[in-house]
């Protein structure tokens, strides 16, 4: 288990992330890099959501303060 300041640098380091107290089941995050051809201009995290759909994510205080962060393998 980690902190979020550690599950952050793992998104950098370009490795998945998930909490296990998120209640859905294959839920986890990354980071997007844009490149030339994205609409974006500037990085990102996107979630995984347990129906398979890739959403812009926002952490929420209790995801930053969590202790329960893990790298998915």
């Amino acid at each position: 288990m980690m902190s979020f300041s550690q599950a952050l640098i793992a998104l950098k380091t370009h490795q998945k992330v998930c909490r296990t107290g998120w209640n859905g089941k294959g839920m986890w995050l990354a980071l997007q890099i844009p490149d030339a051809y994205s609409k974006m201009t500037l990085p990102y995290i996107y979630m995984k959501t347990a129906d398979d759909n890739l959403v812009p994510w926002l952490a929420s205080q209790t995801d930053i303060l969590a202790e329960d962060w893990q790298i998915v393998t």
